[in-house]
């Protein structure tokens, strides 16, 4: 694993490096807040359409009412809330490239909830760019998801920014100050924990500089 200190400019040449050949899958993980959704639809829109697009692990979030269902709504974000094995399925159909459109999930921040379908992925794109907290977890099936990525990137960012970002994200969406910063430090940190111990199995560590 190597830690690199890298612009964004740099980043981008990498990725058009890996959109060079043939259809290569570019994962981006670390914990919530660090950016990854930020970067990696910056990566896709300094490619272009026709050379990247992004597919986001959170569109397997379960919905709300599995999750009420189940008890487990107010650990909503942790791993066994996401369907890792559509996930997995879905890289899958992706990496062997059979079909000439896949139709990925996206997740709605403003209605909570994944929506089905939304993200066109054409045959000819040659650069899949998805990012999530639990790329490299190797418990049930985001090891089989780990197996389809060509490269993944672990993204870094000093813990009181991250923070910072973090509660402001939940701020925006409609928590109330207070709530947000407890669901930061709560049930996002536990997740943060998860992911970092991870981090050694990542292709690179990424710290993203000016």
């Amino acid at each position: 694993m190597q830690i690199l200190d890298r612009t964004f400019s740099e980043l981008t040449a990498e990725a058009r490096r890996l959109a060079a050949g043939p259809r290569r899958i570019l994962g981006i993980t670390g914990p919530p807040g660090a950016g990854k959704s930020t970067l990696a639809s910056a990566l896709a829109a300094g490619l272009g359409l026709q050379l990247a697009v992004v597919v986001s692990m959170d569109g397997f979030h379960l919905a709300n009412q599995v999750l009420e269902s189940r008890g487990i709504r107010e650990r909503k974000g942790a791993p066994d809330t996401f369907d890792d094995g559509g996930y997995a399925a879905l890289l899958g159909r992706l990496r062997e490239q059979q079909e000439p459109v896949v139709y990925a999930p996206e997740f709605r921040r403003d209605l909570e909830e994944p929506i089905g379908s939304a993200v066109p992925v054409e045959r000819s794109v040659p650069l899949v760019i998805t990012e999530g907290n639990y790329l490299l977890l190797d418990s049930g099936d985001w090891s089989r998801a780990r197996a389809q990525l060509d490269a993944v990137w672990y993204l870094e960012l000093d813990e009181g920014e991250r923070l910072k970002r973090l509660a402001a994200r939940h701020e925006s969406f409609g928590k109330s100050p207070a709530d947000a910063r407890a669901w930061a430090l709560g049930s996002d940190q536990a997740n943060a924990e998860l992911v970092a111990r991870h981090a050694g199995n990542a292709d690179a560590v990424i710290r993203l500089r000016a």
